[in-house]
């Protein structure tokens, strides 16, 4: 590699493993965690996101783990900047950084970079909230196809929070989203080496179920209750909340809910591994082989 700082990203599916393998690299390389898990950011939400225990916390230092709160507004393009801004300090005591998550968007604004999209005003967002509101998906969905027709076919459009996000840059910027979407590869300071993580998909699915059932013993009902009536932040519109949201609503039975935790767990799983598998620069390998992970990224840097 070129001669400058690494920066290892170890990524994969919920429930695959990164923490384990992330704690012994980070080990072995004498440096911190920077979580790129986007729902691990809030403080509140603990048992719903697998935060890293109190234990992980001291064996190495973290970044990025309950360092916001679920009323606060935070996304991958600032992610981006605080990341970019945290490396470059890091770098000038260590040659050797790690990266570990599965929030696929925020891990690209750090490895490629985000276009410069127009911060929405809370007036423009508060529009479109309410245009959801009261007509539903399909009438924001038609709004799109209406003001960007590219990126109605591209979005996925079951995913309101991407919709009405699209039709915000629309508003303010006069323009369509996609014009605006550049995609070009910023340059950074550093090399970028990634790991992904993998297991069959029957393990990984298993290993999911048994870990929804975990959070339901450790309290996770009792947390998504302690934030019921915040339940429209977007921080708490996550697998493991709004389905339980669902059952304390009267809707679903509990043994429901918890089972559309775990279906939704593995379809996201699913989700983040097309993502994943859609970049070539990514070294697979399966989280149980830690000589063999460490051995090849001891040999790369």
């Amino acid at each position: 590699m070129e001669n400058k700082p690494t920066l290892i990203v170890i990524l994969g599916p919920t429930g695959v493993g990164k923490t384990n393998i992330s704690l012994s690299l980070a080990e072995h390389f004498s440096c911190p965690i920077i979580s790129s898990d986007s729902r691990q950011f809030y403080r509140e939400l603990k048992i719903g996101t697998a935060a890293p225990t109190d234990e992980q916390l001291k064996r190495v230092s973290h970044y990025f783990i309950g360092s916001h709160s679920i009323f606060d507004e935070y996304n991958a393009g600032q992610y981006e900047q605080d990341v970019i801004e945290l490396v470059a300090k890091l770098v000038e005591k260590q040659n050797v950084e790690l990266l570990v998550g599965g929030s696929m968007m925020y891990i690209d604004a750090v490895c490629n970079g985000m276009d410069d999209v127009p911060t929405v005003d809370a007036e423009t967002r508060a529009f479109w909230q309410k245009q959801f509101s009261e007509f539903g998906l399909e009438y924001i969905q038609n709004e799109l196809k209406r003001l960007d027709p590219k990126h109605y076919e591209e979005v996925d459009l079951k995913n309101a929070k991407r919709i009405l996000h699209a039709l915000e840059i629309c508003t303010i910027s006069g323009n369509p989203y996609s014009d605006i979407r550049t995609g070009k590869r910023k340059e950074r300071a550093f090399n970028i080496l990634k790991i992904g993580l993998t297991r069959p998909r029957e393990e990984l699915y298993e290993r999911i179920n048994c870990r929804v059932n975990q959070m339901m013993e450790e309290g996770l009902l009792q947390e998504a209750e302690q934030y019921y009536q915040y339940r429209q932040l977007n921080s708490l519109n996550t697998v493991g909340y709004k389905e339980l949201y669902e059952y304390i609503d009267g809707n679903w039975t509990l043994e429901f809910a918890v089972n559309m935790i775990k279906q939704d767990s593995r379809r996201y799983a699913k989700r983040q591994l097309t993502w994943f598998n859609r970049d070539k620069e990514i070294h697979w390998f399966h989280p149980d082989n830690e000589k063999e992970i460490t051995d090849f990224i001891d040999s790369k840097i």
